[in-house]
């Protein structure tokens, strides 16, 4: 299996695949990490021999939808995978290409940018992370893996968020072997 991953961040979700795969659990080859900002996941991708793209985000939003069309067309990868990239895919790209991503939540609960906020705000006592089609819509496509998380009285979102993305790590790696193992849903 070939992928793609897109990030925007420090990489910790990144890392997890790149991890996996060094240690023989993950039989893929990474293809290439985008990612829309000069961020730490490319200093991790780079160290881990992996080729990188930074493609910031431009003013006119369509030509850099293109861009990134045109650079993953190129690669042509067997899935896409987004761990912590905080941009939302064009319906021609999720159209184009199979996507997954992971959430901080346990969707359809608290999608958006501030899941972990949000259970916070609502009282809720458990909350996790999701792993999930990506779709046209914001965290509303569906479910791949769930696994949940309980809020201590303790928590705040720092805390929270930290121990959301151990499981979230693990999670994403289970639903890659899972892929590789019974292939790709919907794909010939």
């Amino acid at each position: 299996m070939k992928i793609v991953l897109l990030a925007s961040g420090s990489g910790s979700l990144a890392q997890a695949i790149i991890d996996a795969k060094s240690a023989g659990d993950l039989d893929l080859e990474i293809l290439a990490l985008v990612s829309d900002r000069d961020s730490e996941v490319l200093i991790r991708a780079t160290s881990a021999g992996i080729i990188t793209k930074n493609l910031p985000m431009t003013p006119d939003r369509a030509s850099w939808d293109t861009q990134l069309i045109n650079y993953l067309s190129e690669l042509k990868p067997d899935l896409v995978v987004s761990v912590g990239f905080m941009r939302i895919l064009s319906k021609e790209f999720v159209e184009k290409f199979r996507t997954i991503n992971t959430h901080p939540a346990l969707l359809p609960n608290f999608p958006g940018a501030h899941g972990v906020r949000d259970a916070l705000t609502a009282g809720v006592t458990k909350t996790g992370a999701t792993v999930h089609w990506v779709d046209a819509g914001v965290d509303t496509g569906a479910t791949i893996a769930q696994k949940e998380v309980e809020i201590l009285p303790t928590d705040d979102e720092a805390t929270l968020h930290e121990r959301i993305k151990i499981v979230e790590r693990a999670l994403i790696v289970e639903a890659l072997k899972n892929f590789i193992i019974s292939g790709i849903p919907g794909r010939i």
